[in-house]
């Protein structure tokens, strides 16, 4: 693909962006921020996207995708944005996470953003020594995925990755061939080289694992070693469900003049003379545009190309993009009751409890999902946010998700998933039931989201939640491809965001914002080259676009 020129200054008109999930609307917010005019175009009803909630049963506000947020907390977006002013408000989710090992002190290991707390019931599980283990291990790889987080809030150039890396290994005394290991080693491995309980290695193994790539992968120990941020921060919880950060970036962009148009999407991006020119909606309404910035899966970006793009070019992409073969699924509950972890007080409720009784079990259950069928034994995520937020649900009554990983979209032996939901439905509660007995029969009403549900209701290609799978060769600056992966697409005016870019999936808002400056850095370089300059960064003329290092400094 040849690299399109930006567009000059003095451009004007609307920018329209495709989709209306959080980094999308946070492009669009910093765009119309900037003064630009922008309009947002989604073919749902709903808006956010896979950041959405809904009513599912009388009561009931349900989260469609997301539930917990954790990496915006770490970019500064909120605050940027001051999405307060628009509703937007957190409560810490505290203890973040919850390991339940049956008849162990305290029901099971819990993560509180206490470290002391932390390691003290580590200790009662499983020992002074992990428990001195794992401190040692947290002050070393939050330190790291610091200057990590850098990086993903910057175009993922070689430089500015170059040097989140290597300053990782400051105060450590290790040299950069040995951290360049240390980041390419199996999160197994890690686990196997600092801890002796199976108790603690479960519960990390299975946190680092919500990425998607299985810890005995090459290159998953910082899935595993970035968590120890959440002792820094921990998750938040919107409060009225997981929408409310959309719905509050909505807020935002129409404040400074934006628009939602909602139950018209976008059905094709025409192009002429090798840049964009406007959108052709579902009711056949066409929109002229300046710029186009897609929040949605990047295939689907090019399906909306369709003959702009040469049929060669269309076809690598499709081959070459790893979306795989779906992630998971997912239960939405109407409960009677919490779920109870015998020996464990009710607030493990407050974050993700990590219901899989071993590593070994997680591993049957990607054995099962390689070979095309629904696990045997599902690994289960248990989510029960109406313990911090009782507005999910009538008075008395509790909202609880259950994600289950490793379900694969395309089924061996042939079955539909519309056959088998139920079926599969039922296994993740069960499965939550096995550390909380009891909990099954709590359950009054629910919803199941298969893999071809996930396609169906939020765009998720394959059921991939993370749009293109998280291993090694899709993240940075490889993610989706490498001539994509400064969030500009094939033709000129074309621009990309959402979890198909740098940094991935998960609720991020990183890829809007980075895509927003792009765009403006694009319009208006002159401009972006004096502002570097009055911080003391010299940009070659030329140079001055994305992917350039001068570029990623502005974003530091």
């Amino acid at each position: 693909m040849s690299r399109p020129r930006g567009t000059q200054d003095g451009d004007n008109g609307t920018v329209v962006v495709i989709g209306s999930g959080h980094n999308a609307l946070v492009a669009a917010c910093y765009l119309a921020r900037d003064g630009l005019d922008v309009e947002v175009l989604e073919q749902d009803t709903v808006l956010g996207g896979a950041v959405s909630t809904v009513e599912r049963f009388p009561g009931y506000r349900m989260d469609r995708g997301s539930s917990a947020h954790i990496m915006i907390r770490w970019t500064g977006i909120v605050e940027d944005l001051e999405l307060h002013r628009y509703g937007l408000r957190y409560v810490d989710c505290d203890p973040w996470a919850f390991h339940p090992v049956p008849s162990a002190p305290g029901g099971g290991i819990t993560f509180a953003a206490d470290l002391d707390r932390t390691c003290a019931s580590i200790e009662a599980v499983c020992g002074a020594r992990d428990a001195d283990a794992y401190r040692a291990f947290v002050a070393d790889w939050s330190d790291r995925n610091e200057r990590i987080f850098t990086a993903f809030n910057a175009p993922p150039t070689g430089a500015s990755l170059g040097r989140a890396l290597w300053g990782t290994g400051k105060g450590t005394g290790l040299s950069g061939l040995e951290l360049a290991r240390q980041f390419l080693t199996p999160a197994d491995a890690l686990l196997d080289s600092l801890f002796d309980s199976e108790h603690l290695k479960t519960a990390l193994s299975w946190l680092g694992a919500q990425s998607g790539p299985p810890t005995s992968e090459i290159a998953t120990a910082d899935l595993v070693g970035w968590n120890t941020l959440l002792h820094r921060r921990p998750p938040g919880r919107a409060i009225g469900g997981s929408g409310a950060l959309t719905e509050a970036l909505r807020g935002r962009l129409e404040a400074d003049g934006g628009r939602v148009r909602l139950g018209d999407g976008a059905a094709a991006i025409e192009a002429a003379d090798g840049r964009v020119r406007a959108v052709r909606t579902s009711s056949g309404d066409r929109v002229a545009a300046s710029a186009v910035v897609a929040g949605c899966h990047v295939l689907t970006t090019f399906a909306l190309l369709g003959d702009a793009i040469p049929d060669a070019e269309q076809e690598r992409v499709r081959r070459t993009v790893r979306v795989g073969n779906g992630l998971g699924m997912v239960v939405r509950l109407a409960t009677t009751d919490l779920p109870h972890y015998p020996d464990a007080p009710d607030e493990v409720n407050a974050g993700l409890v990590l219901a899989v009784p071993s590593r070994q079990a997680l591993r049957r259950a990607y054995g099962d999902f390689l070979a095309g069928e629904p696990p045997r034994e599902p690994a289960a995520l248990g989510m029960a946010f109406s313990y911090l937020d009782p507005s999910i649900a009538p008075a008395g009554r509790h909202n609880v998700t259950v994600w289950g990983q490793w379900h694969p979209y395309q089924l061996s032996d042939g079955a539909s998933w519309d056959t088998i939901r139920q079926r599969e439905g039922e296994k993740l509660v069960a499965a939550l039931d096995r550390f909380a007995p009891g909990f099954a029969g709590s359950v009054s009403e629910m919803y199941v989201q298969t893999p071809l549900d996930l396609e169906r209701e939020l765009g998720l290609l394959r059921g991939n939640v993370m749009h293109v799978e998280m291993g090694l060769d899709g993240m940075f600056a490889w993610r989706p491809l490498p001539e994509l992966a400064g969030y500009r697409g094939p033709v000129e005016g074309l621009y990309l965001c959402g979890a198909s870019t740098h940094p991935g999936g998960g609720v991020f808002g990183a890829s809007g914002r980075s895509a927003a400056r792009v765009l403006l850095r694009d319009r208006r370089p002159a401009s972006w080259r004096r502002a570097l300059s009055r911080v003391g960064v010299s940009v070659p003329r030329g140079d001055d676009r994305a992917g350039g290092d001068g570029a990623a400094a502005a974003d530091r």
